[in-house]
Order: C-alpha cells, then sequence, then structure tokens
C-alpha cells in the first residue's frame, strides 16, 4: 500500500507529562484499526456518533492500559478528508506512547512530519497558501503572525478570483485562435484588455504586500552595534524582555554574538547583540569584534547606539563611517532619562530615523512604533486584507505579474492572439503554483517537511 493510501498514526501534543494528550490516527482503516485498541463503555463506537466523544477504554494487547474519549470525523468531512480518529488519554509519556504502539500494532503506520496537513492539501480540503499559513500559526512568535494566520482563507480566496479571472481571459484568447471565423470569443479586445490591465494591477498590488508579510513572519534581520557602555546590552534586554545579556560598567563585557528572535510590534526582529567597536589589543575583544562587523555586513536593520548623556567620541564617529550602505540604520539616543550632552545635530545629518529612549527605565514603544513604519504597510490589516507571506508565494507571483505585463504590451500593440495568448498561459500557470495547483511534488514535500509529526 502506498503511503498516501496507508492508515497513519501520530501523538498530536507536544512530548512530556500532561493532564491530557491526543493521538490522531487517519486513512482508509482508521476505524478497524482504533476498535482493535478501544472498547466503548456504552453501546455506541465513535463512527456511529461522529463527531461525538465516546468514552471507553484503550487496550495494548488486550489488557486494559488507560480510559479516555475517541471522537471520530468520517470522510470527506474531516481534516485529511480521509476517515480520521482522534483519541484523547491521560499525558503521561509513557501511557501515551504505549496506546501510540498499539496502533502501530493493529495496523497503522507511524505518520511523517506534516503527513496529515499534506493529506489535507492532497484531497483538496486545504490549498498550498493555507498549508503554510498553518505552519507560520506552529511556529508563531507574535501576535501578529497568529493574526496573519488565522486569515489564511482570506489569501486563498483572492487567489482564487484571479485565478477564475485570469482563465476567463485565456479562455476567450483561445477562442480567437480556435474559431477566427465565428467570432466565439466572450470578450472583445477592448474588454479583454481593460480586465487584463485590473488584473495586472490587483496582482501587482498584492505581490506588494509581501514586504509586510515578510516582516511578521520571516523577520528582520536587526543588529546592535555602538562603541562600549553605550547601553547595547540593556537595549536587547528591554527588546528580548529578560536579562539574557549580562550589563557592566566595564568595558567589553560583550565578546561574542548573542542572538535572539522577538516580536517588536508587527515586526519580527532576529535580533543580535555586538561587542562593542573600539580599539583594544585584547585578541578575545578583537574577535568579538571582527564577528560584529561581519553581522553589520549581513543586517537589513542597524541599531546604532549613541550615549545621549555624554559627547560624540571618535569610536561613535568611526562607527558611523563604518555602517554599511544600502541598510536601514537607527540612530538610538541611548539614557535620555540623564541630561542630554550628545551633539543632536551631527546625528540627524548622518540618519534619517532617530529615536531617544532609556532602556534601563523605559519602553521600545517609539522604536516598535519606527520599525513599523519602515517594515509594514499601516495601510494592510492583518488579519483582515490579503498578505503574500512566503517567498515561494512571492516568487510565483511575480512571474504572474512579469507574464501578465507582457500580454498586456502585446495587446496594446495589437498583435495577433496567438502571441499574447502564450503569455496568459504563462500567467496561469505560474499562478497556480501559488496555491498548489500546477505545483511540483519536491516543493510539495519541502513545504511539508518543516511540519511538526502529528500536524
Amino acid at each position: 500500500m502506498s503511503e498516501h493510501f496507508s492508515t497513519i498514526a501520530a501523538i498530536s501534543t507536544p512530548p512530556g507529562k500532561g493532564g491530557v494528550a491526543l493521538i490522531r490516527v487517519s486513512g482508509p482503516e482508521a476505524f478497524a484499526v482504533v476498535l482493535r485498541v478501544f472498547r466503548p463503555r456504552g453501546k455506541s463506537l465513535p463512527w456511529e456518533r461522529p463527531r461525538t466523544a465516546v468514552y471507553g477504554d484503550f487496550l495494548s494487547e488486550g489488557e486494559v492500559i488507560d480510559d479516555g474519549l475517541v471522537t471520530a470525523f468520517p470522510a470527506p468531512a474531516s481534516y485529511t478528508g480521509e476517515d480520521t480518529v482522534e483519541l484523547s488519554c491521560h499525558g503521561g509519556v509513557l501511557i501515551t506512547r504505549t496506546l501510540l504502539e498499539a496502533l502501530f500494532l493493529a495496523g497503522a503506520v507511524p505518520a511523517p512530519a506534516g503527513e496529515f496537513t499534506r493529506r489535507a492539501y492532497l484531497s483538496g480540503r486545504l490549498g498550498l497558501t493555507e498549508a503554510e499559513a498553518i505552519a507560520t500559526l506552529l511556529d508563531a512568535k507574535s501576535t501578529a503572525q497568529v493574526r496573519l494566520s488565522a486569515a489564511r482563507g482570506v489569501l486563498a480566496e483572492r487567489l482564487d478570483a484571479y485565478y477564475r479571472e485570469l482563465l476567463t481571459l485565456t479562455s476567450s484568447a483561445e477562442a480567437v485562435i480556435d474559431f477566427p471565423e465565428e467570432d466565439l470569443a466572450e470578450l472583445s479586445t477592448e474588454e479583454l484588455t481593460r480586465r487584463l490591465h485590473a488584473l495586472r494591477e490587483g496582482m501587482t498590488a498584492l505581490t506588494g504586500s509581501y514586504r509586510t508579510g515578510r516582516s511578521v513572519t520571516e523577520g528582520v534581520r536587526a543588529v546592535i552595534v555602538g562603541r562600549p557602555n553605550v547601553g547595547k546590552s540593556c537595549l536587547y534586554n528591554l527588546l528580548v524582555g529578560e536579562e539574557a545579556a549580562i550589563v557592566s560598567d566595564t568595558p567589553g563585557t560583550t565578546r561574542d554574538l548573542l542572538e535572539r528572535t522577538v516580536p517588536l510590534g508587527r515586526v519580527l526582529l532576529r535580533l543580535t547583540d555586538t561587542a562593542g567597536l573600539h580599539a583594544s589589543d585584547d585578541p578575545i575583544e578583537t574577535l568579538g569584534m571582527d564577528r560584529a562587523r561581519r553581522a553589520m555586513e549581513e543586517a537589513e536593520l542597524l541599531l546604532s547606539v549613541f550615549d545621549a548623556s555624554a559627547p560624540l567620541t571618535d569610536e561613535d564617529r568611526a562607527l558611523m563611517a563604518a555602517l554599511p550602505k544600502g541598510r536601514t540604520a537607527v540612530a538610538i539616543l541611548n539614557k535620555s532619562d540623564l541630561p542630554t550632552r550628545i551633539d543632536r545635530q551631527e546625528i540627524e545629518a548622518r540618519f534619517e530615523n532617530l529615536v531617544e529612549m532609556s532602556a534601563t527605565c523605559g519602553t521600545a514603544t517609539a522604536l516598535c512604533e519606527l520599525c513599523d513604519r519602515l517594515f509594514t504597510d499601516g495601510a494592510l490589516s492583518i488579519g483582515e486584507d490579503p498578505i503574500v507571506s512566503s517567498a515561494r508565494q512571492y516568487a510565483a507571483l511575480c512571474r504572474t505579474c512579469e507574464a501578465l505585463t507582457a500580454a498586456e504590451g502585446a495587446l496594446l500593440a495589437g498583435m495577433p492572439a496567438d502571441m499574447y495568448l502564450a503569455d496568459l498561459e504563462a500567467a496561469l500557470s505560474a499562478l497556480g503554483e501559488v496555491d498548489g495547483r500546477t505545483v511540483n511534488e519536491e516543493i510539495v514535500r519541502e513545504i511539508f517537511s518543516h511540519f511538526c509529526v502529528g500536524k
């Protein structure tokens, strides 16, 4: 029996001790497999009362090992589209593993990572964009990611509408070629041009949402830089929300890179704290500063920290001169709770973005608002508007827009229908990749390999 049609089982709750654990079984023999390990205490079997929990005993080699609940979801009204059963037992590590092993002895096979959701996709219960949104939800580190994932149907509906419209335009162009003398095209050239233009504009706007989606899901690589004792580690701790970095008045306390992924407003920061940049003969400090400079080169966002309570130093100016070009840089005037002595005008001449704050006794509100403006589109409502959030989706949509642009150009130039039909078909194929209509199996395997086992 192929892996697509085998009956799979896996624990769907996190490993460890807990009140309840859930084991999921799915496939053509799901009901038969569960019947071999479950004995209801009432008269009804779970699949005789779909979507209603049935209480009974769990068995292993004919002996009762636990009691719990079983809920059946007959095909096709289940998550996977197959017969599916969920077993809720007590959440001990040993009892959960024993019950899972009993299911394997009863005929189930271990589910690979993401197999339940992959089957939901293969059965048409989910599109690929919705499946990717579920992966985002499972790994969510911010409320913005949760809201974006919860609205996964919004993007799927928009993509479906665009696909159906593009299919109509392509069919009309095909009719012109296949029946040139019978005028069977649904749309006139003028109407085709108008609707193609509107579709291309809509698709372009959707592609533009990736800037926001990427900042929310993948995150922005941000690096904290500055000379020693300006408050870099204090800022790092403030953003992380705990004492993750040692704070000391002694210069050179931070010698290696400290990294953490933290939410800041709607933006996810892949944050790095670095060694203070200054002249030093200490080989360990020098190694730390070399790593700091490499991190600066790889960063998208540079958080350059300055001590606002002291005049600028040569080391501060050397840092400003060394900042890589083409990066978004923010000057953090730290220690704003103390009297200001820094030359603000010199800072403003070097930085377009500036935030005053106290990393020890203040908040990151101003920095949060600035990052939202820099990396997300304020006109987009996360959770309500369709937002592209994966590089795979974005790449396919870019190819779609390129093909639509070429088709529109051919139409406006008055070229024969076969000239723009090829571009419309290319656009249709690329758009189909976004939600999985035309995607290949290798891409599907790659997407679901990142899921956890049991989902």
